[in-house]
């Protein structure tokens, strides 16, 4: 099978990660390169946010090896409901960028920079906790895209969101992922078509499928990845 060429950022082998007497991860094996737009599909509890938390250093590997050549500085993640500091959307920005080593006041100008990025900098002064569901999630965006990293890591992004917001927040992952390496847990199989370059399908925790996004769409597939596909699996 074909790679997107670029350095090997992520490679996991045999990895497995439990909670207690639950096996979250089994035996994974797989590598990422730089450059590469992959979505983390599957049912609820197949794995897809231990995966996304171990790639980026939250959960140690229990079984097997993993390596990461990513520098943790260059790599962000977001989650499905981000955490907003009980501050403005400036200061949220701000806050990463000063204790990066920026000065407070040019922390400040280049929040509001990253803020307009997203369409966010009529807000800039509201307490981020106020704000709507879609609004945050491109305030998390902001917040990331402003530490310039090279990985970017989308639990589930877009799901708590409305359909306008949906499309607004992906619109702006698309275009905040543009020359950086992109690794994203979605159910919604439009999104992984208009985004992903390639595909993995986990279930309990095991990796069944890994291919490029038209094969995965158009080709053969476990029976359990084309349930899931043609939406029989929940």
């Amino acid at each position: 099978m074909t790679r997107q060429p670029g350095a090997p950022l992520f490679h996991l082998h045999d990895c497995g990660v439990r909670f207690g007497e639950v096996q979250a991860l089994r035996a994974v094996t797989l590598s990422i390169h730089a450059g590469e737009r992959v979505a983390l599909v599957g049912a609820n509890g197949s794995g897809k946010s231990t995966l996304l938390r171990l790639l980026h250093g939250l959960l140690p590997a229990a079984q097997g090896h993993f390596t990461s050549l990513a520098p943790a500085r260059r790599q962000a993640m977001l989650f499905q409901r981000p955490h907003m500091l009980r501050a403005s959307a400036q200061a949220n920005v701000a806050l990463g960028l000063w204790l990066r080593g920026a000065r407070w006041g040019d922390a400040k100008a280049q929040a509001l920079a990253a803020l307009a990025r997203v369409e966010l900098q009529h807000v800039a002064r509201r307490n981020a906790r106020t704000l709507s569901g879609g609004q945050q999630q491109r305030l998390a965006l902001a917040r990331a895209w402003a530490l310039a990293p090279a990985v970017l890591l989308l639990d589930e992004p877009t799901a708590s969101l409305d359909p306008h917001a949906k499309r607004e927040v992906e619109a702006l992952i698309g275009d905040v992922a543009d020359g950086r390496t992109l690794v994203f847990a979605s159910h919604n199989l439009g999104q992984v078509k208009r985004l992903a370059t390639r595909v993995v399908y986990l279930e309990y925790g095991q990796v069944l499928a890994d291919l490029p996004v038209h094969d995965f769409f158009s080709g053969a597939l476990p029976k359990e990845a084309m349930l899931f596909v043609k939406g029989e699996l929940a």
